[in-house]
């Protein structure tokens, strides 16, 4: 369907003396407009049930060939004043998302019906389904990936991927639950339904240990489905001496047969969970 939009893409990225042409200009310029309005996406599901998702490359290539083409410009709102190549998401009352001051989505993001941003910002090529809030002072970054009925509360740092191209965004699934001042980055997937406590930080190469059962199970950048998720440590031997490190704990499972929203509560009171 986009066949020819990806091949101007790709040969942009390969010839960057391109840009210089208006019609590859607009072509760069379309994909981010589909990007917006959530036509195409920098990184999609393949298989929902089983967590699989696709990194759509030239995609990608376009929103970073997007930061040349776009002029530097002064952008004023009463006595506060931006310097800066990029717009605004504007018109949310026609999109059916709520918006409160002051959140700030970047043009490029899309932010379906149904979302809520308190004060928040939201980053280019991101994808914030319907039914999500991004809760007060949460970050969205570059291409991350936010399902339906996603709560990011407060102050949760969700990191951006633009580069390397092959590279998958940060991707939080349907129905989670990411608790005060947790951080997701470097491309960390947290699978359906699963609750992450207060401070829990996911990156690509943190340990995640789950502690369920009787021998220790570990998984790197991965959140299984319905897991409540705590920060952790363990013991590491360094030349200087032993130390505690930094670990995210898998504790328990939301129940499957319960309500969403419901669980959501029932996993925090369970097993402790502070939100």
């Amino acid at each position: 369907m986009y066949e020819e939009l990806q091949t101007i893409i790709e040969r942009a990225w390969e010839d960057r003396a391109l840009l210089a042409e208006e019609p590859v200009r607009e072509a760069v310029r379309e994909v981010v407009r589909l990007v917006n309005d959530g036509l195409l996406r920098t990184a999609e599901p393949v298989d929902a049930e089983r967590s699989e998702w696709r990194v759509n490359e030239w995609v990608k290539k376009a929103v970073i060939l997007y930061f040349p083409i776009q002029p530097m410009r002064t952008m004023r709102s009463g006595e506060l004043e931006w310097y800066d190549k990029m717009e605004l998401k504007h018109d949310y009352e026609s999109l059916g998302v709520r918006v409160v001051p002051h959140a700030v989505a970047r043009y490029g993001a899309y932010i379906a019906p149904g979302a809520i941003l308190m004060p928040s910002y939201v980053n280019i090529g991101a994808y914030v389904d319907t039914g999500t809030m991004v809760d007060t002072w949460a970050t969205v970054g570059s291409c991350a990936q936010i399902g339906k009925h996603v709560h990011l509360s407060g102050g949760v740092g969700i990191g951006g991927v633009l580069e390397p191209v092959q590279a998958a965004p940060v991707i939080i699934e349907d129905n989670c639950f990411i608790g005060s001042r947790a951080i997701v980055v470097e491309g960390a997937r947290v699978c359906r339904e699963a609750v992450l406590g207060s401070n829990t930080v996911i990156t690509g190469s943190t340990h995640i240990i789950d502690v369920t059962g009787s021998e220790p199970v570990e998984y790197r950048g991965y959140v299984p489905p319905r897991s409540v998720v705590v920060p952790g440590s363990y013991r590491k031997q360094f030349p200087a001496g032993e130390y505690s490190v930094s670990c995210a704990l898998i504790i328990g499972r939301r129940k499957e047969s319960t309500d969403k929203k419901t669980s959501l509560n029932d996993a925090l009171r369970d097993y402790g969970v502070s939100a």
